[in-house]
């Protein structure tokens, strides 16, 4: 379901009326934005007044009302809505929204209504904040002014007025943000990959591609789509691009775009061959992370940066907290937080960065992904599993039909998982939360879940 905005509509007045459904980060900086400049704004969210922030209850202070513990019963008097990436377009508040045609917006189209800054925006099911994450980096290194946030955890309007026109806005953008953007048009975008991810929200996987690829529905042909040609679905979305498509590729040569030969990544530009750096040379490891360097490579060019200015920057990127975060070594067995790995190719991915055996900590809320995926990769390289959460029972069923039966449970008890994968590691080995779920069966969010892992490893005996 999509809602449709009048392209006429004039939302920033004086006098006008707009509802925030969801007080997590991004609602209350979108609510403090509105009612900065002058916007009437209720803040709802169906959570009781005592699970919500504090930020909340001084923005009531400025003037926002707060409707905690539900919903307005009368929606038609909102001139427009702004609605928090976690809720779905299903709910009921949704639904009265759309019959009352009061349109809806999420924080990333807010903000790129209210800013005049370019806009570089990166989505993908895998490596997104890696990426984004890498080129803020490369575009700080080259001397450029850049803001990185969006779905990295930093809202997006609640730092507008830290960044000139002449920087950029690198935004990393979900899926559920994407679903209420109509004017949104990023100078760049980047579709890194797809695979099977939320289908319990987007309903299949055309669902979920459609969501994806209106990242770039709204773009001219003076802007860029940088597109993995290595990944079929995504390498198709070309044929409906305006912009100038920009391909990276870690498998295929490329007549134009960047790609690897001799273990160097290549910037081909027709006939004119660049070598940017060798694959070695880049800090962060893994062949997934090569694909994030193309990437960020490939987005960096189209905003004009030199290679050797990318190169240095590849040297120094260290990567990002929860994406195969070294945490330490204790008794001799290293452990890695992998908490933003939340779906099965994710996972996958993170398995085959290392060589050692692997404890492997599964588990949280599932968002319509099959398991069965990951035993390819599990069987060389994951000598025991320890399960936790609300599909521990599904993901149990998932090894012991394929004989995997190494699997430590640890019901609903974090503290517990981490304990028995402490219990199955031995000196040489790693053991690594990368759960393939969701977080939100137990945590507010997978940043809460790997710090938790994080301080629960810290406390293990040296």
């Amino acid at each position: 379901m999509i809602f449709e905005v009048d392209n006429e509509m004039e939302m920033f007045v004086q006098d006008t009326r707009a509802l925030v459904v969801g007080a997590g980060v991004s609602g209350l900086a979108a609510a403090k934005l509105l009612n900065m400049i002058g916007t009437s704004v209720t803040l709802a969210d169906n959570k009781p007044k005592e699970a919500l922030p504090k930020g909340l209850f001084e923005l009531e202070k400025e003037g926002v009302e707060i409707l905690t513990g539900g919903m307005p019963q009368e929606v038609a008097c909102y001139n427009f809505a702004v609605i928090s990436p976690g809720v779905p377009l299903n709910v009921p508040v949704m639904q009265a929204l759309k019959a009352a045609r009061v349109p809806v917006i999420s924080e990333l189209e807010l903000a790129y209504l209210y800013t005049e800054t370019p806009f570089v925006a990166i989505t993908g099911t895998n490596g997104k904040t890696t990426t984004t994450a890498l080129v803020g980096h490369i575009l700080k290194n080259a001397g450029k002014e850049a803001f990185v946030g969006g779905n990295i955890g930093v809202p997006l309007t609640g730092n507008l007025s830290e960044i000139s026109t002449n920087g950029y806005i690198v935004a990393e953008v979900s899926s559920f943000q994407l679903e209420t953007v109509h004017h949104f048009a990023p100078q760049v975008a980047a579709i890194l990959n797809l695979t099977p991810d939320h289908l319990d929200r987007h309903g299949d996987m055309a669902g979920y591609i459609a969501a994806k690829a209106r990242i770039f529905a709204n773009q001219e042909k003076s802007d860029f789509l940088v597109l993995n040609h290595d990944d079929e679905k995504v390498r198709e979305l070309a044929e409906e691009a305006k912009a100038q498509v920009v391909f990276f590729s870690r498998t295929h040569k490329l007549e134009h775009g960047f790609w690897v030969s001799d273990n160097k990544i290549i910037w081909q530009k027709g006939p004119k061959t660049i070598n940017i750096i060798d694959i070695d040379e880049i800090y962060i490891k893994g062949g997934h992370n090569v694909e994030n360097a193309l990437a960020a490579c490939a987005v960096s060019a189209s905003l004009g940066i030199k290679a050797e200015q990318m190169a240095e920057a590849l040297k120094t990127f260290k990567g990002v907290a929860h994406r195969q975060e070294f945490v330490a070594t204790k008794r001799g067995v290293k452990y890695i937080n992998d908490s933003k790995g939340t779906n099965p190719d994710s996972t996958k991915q993170a398995i085959l960065a290392y060589q050692e055996p692997m404890v492997l900590i599964l588990g949280g809320r599932n968002k319509g992904s099959k398991f069965d995926e990951l035993l390819p990769v599990m069987k060389n390289h994951v000598k025991s599993v320890v399960l936790v959460g609300e599909a521990r029972d599904e993901i149990k069923a998932c090894l012991e039909a394929n004989d995997f039966t190494d699997i430590r449970e640890a019901g609903n008890d974090f503290n517990k998982a981490v304990e028995l994968a402490a219990e199955a590691a031995v000196a040489g080995d790693v053991v690594m939360l990368s759960p393939a779920c969701a977080s939100w069966d137990m945590f507010k969010c997978f940043e809460d879940r790997g710090d938790l892992f994080k301080k629960l490893v810290l406390a293990l005996p040296d």
